[in-house]
């Protein structure tokens, strides 16, 4: 099979395809960030309510998320596939419909109003995410390309989350109305703007991957109603097969110990502010603006790390972080620090006065060093999963012989919705089985000393043990530049056609990452079982 000379992105291809996640990780700063404490705060919704809301879409994402990867996927030899992109198809749909985002924020409706809009923003959002997310996986194989792809993507991630934690400090020091429900409007409608514009960036400075001289030779298939029928069960079967790859169910398990904790936390963190640490919208969103910087440097780090050593060290120390940092939070509660709600009650709304004019070490120690702990820590942990994930397709080609992109991108978003509405659904239900209760109008209301209990107790211990689950599995992960130079190498190898792999060595390091013995790799494995006793993997970490 001919392959075409391959095509080299340059920093404008990179910050193009990244940009993306203006909308991908900037829609998710303001939904994980703000939504529950804007439908508890100023909508009259309750906790249980809030979960449904959040929750409920991610459930009917089990379906669209694979269907939307498998469909993109199978789109390669149609018309449209060949004449538009099977990609970028879906961006191009999502352009006009992405300012619906403003209209969750508007107050006063009902809770099916609410569930509707969100319901249709999340379709929107999954419609763009999926088919984006294969792109930097299609433009190159080359570990330090791709490396770079997932930086970009991650530096504009964190942008974008600074973003959405400062913009309700901007709206409110420039509009007014210290904790007005049209702050969010304001700044939904923003955002809704924004995200319709980085989709035409990078629908223009990407590309899908070109096809074969084999592949120009098959004609555009047309509509077949009986293959259109059997789409859930094909898409199911895919969808669990990816799970036979021995890398790619251990970084499920990294993946989902650093976004799940970060889910809890980001639920009940504005609240812990609100209530324990006495704060309003301006202190929670300078709070947060703090973190996310914190994030944004982290990831800078991170990106170089992860390029000369692998995921899986970066991915221990972030943790080490973040556990820190919860820990602070947990020992503020304990120890109710004197002079801190009067410290920042002198700061006059500006928190950043305690480290200069209105210096405080207080508020110092007790607010700034748990927020930038936190925001070391989560800012690799948010990269590690998305740097690994452009490697796994080269993982599954070697056992399959195909190029699955976007079925991969399909079942990590899947499972990262499916555990995301899971962590949203428990952690808002626990807090209203602990009696926190609702405020109307931006009022915070007064809680009883159970529910800030069960508030703290969710906040510091949920994070922490999904986190540590995932440390665990993270010594046997051992997917790396050199072990993924060495796969590469194996998968040239075998689509020239080898049946024997060059060097033992390599052998261990292939069947390692993918759970499989050699000779059942290249499609010839489908009733073989899976590889055992590749653990014995030469450590070259």
């Amino acid at each position: 099979m001919a392959t075409p000379d391959a095509r080299k992105p340059s920093w404008i291809n990179y910050w193009g395809w990244g940009s993306g996640d203006m909308l991908g990780a900037g829609a998710q700063a303001v939904i994980t960030g703000w939504l529950a404490y804007f439908f508890i705060t100023f909508c009259g919704l309750s906790p249980v309510e809030t979960g449904l809301i959040l929750g409920l879409p991610r459930l009917l994402e089990a379906i669209t998320c694979p269907l939307i990867g498998y469909i993109s996927d199978n789109l390669r030899h149609t018309w449209i596939g060949r004449k538009v992109g099977r990609r970028k198809i879906f961006l191009l749909l999502t352009i006009p419909l992405l300012p619906s985002f403003a209209l969750i924020f508007v107050s006063g409706q009902t809770f099916t109003y609410y569930l509707v809009t969100f319901i249709f923003f999340e379709f929107v959002y999954t419609m763009f995410l999926i088919p984006w997310e294969t792109l930097a996986a299609e433009m190159t194989k080359d570990y330090k390309e791709k490396a770079k792809f997932a930086g970009a993507r991650m530096l504009i991630a964190q942008s974008s989350a600074i973003l959405a934690s400062y913009l309700p400090t901007l709206i409110i020091n420039n509009f007014g109305g210290k904790d007005s429900s049209n702050t969010f409007l304001i700044m939904a409608a923003i955002f809704g703007g924004l995200f319709s514009l980085v989709v035409v960036l990078v629908v223009l400075f990407t590309w899908e991957r070109p096809y074969t001289d084999d592949e120009k030779l098959i004609q555009p298939e047309p509509m077949d109603w009986g293959k259109a029928a059997l789409i859930p069960v094909n898409m199911f079967r895919d969808l669990f097969s990816t799970l036979k790859l021995k890398a790619f169910r251990q970084h499920l398990s990294l993946y989902l110990g650093g976004y799940i904790s970060q889910d809890i936390f980001n639920t009940a963190f504005p609240l812990f502010v609100a209530t324990v640490m006495v704060g309003s919208t301006l202190v929670i969103s300078q709070a947060m603006t703090m973190m996310y910087f914190a994030q944004l440097i982290s990831v800078m780090i991170a990106i170089r790390v992860i390029i000369k050593t692998g995921p899986t060290a970066a991915y221990r120390m972030a943790i080490t972080f973040v556990c820190a940092a919860l820990l602070l939070f947990l020992g503020f509660y304990l120890v109710k620090p004197a002079g801190f709600a009067a410290g920042v009650e002198g700061l006059h709304g500006n928190i950043f006065n305690a480290a200069g004019s209105g210096f405080n070490p207080t508020v110092l120690f007790w607010l700034f060093l748990p927020i930038i702990l936190a925001g070391l820590g989560r800012g690799t942990l948010n990269f590690v999963p998305w740097g690994v994930y452009n490697y796994l397709p080269d993982v599954d080609e070697a056992v399959t012989g195909q190029r699955r992109e976007g079925i991969f991108a399909g079942v990590m978003t899947f499972v990262r919705k499916i555990a995301q509405s899971g962590a949203i659904l428990l952690t808002t239900t626990l807090l209203g089985l602990g009696g926190f209760v609702s405020g109307g109008k931006g009022q915070v209301v007064q809680q009883t000393p159970q529910a800030i209990h069960t508030l703290v107790l969710i906040m510091v211990g949920g994070p922490i043990l999904v986190m540590v689950t995932g440390m665990i599995i993270s010594w046997k992960f051992r997917l790396n530049a050199k072990t993924h130079e060495v796969l590469v190498h194996e998968v040239e190898r075998l689509r020239a056609g080898a049946t024997e792999a060059e060097t033992p060595e390599s052998r261990a390091i292939v069947e390692d990452l993918t759970g499989w013995k050699y000779e059942r790799l290249w499609g010839r494995g489908e009733k073989a079982r899976p590889s055992v006793g590749s653990d014995q993997i030469p450590d070259i970490n």
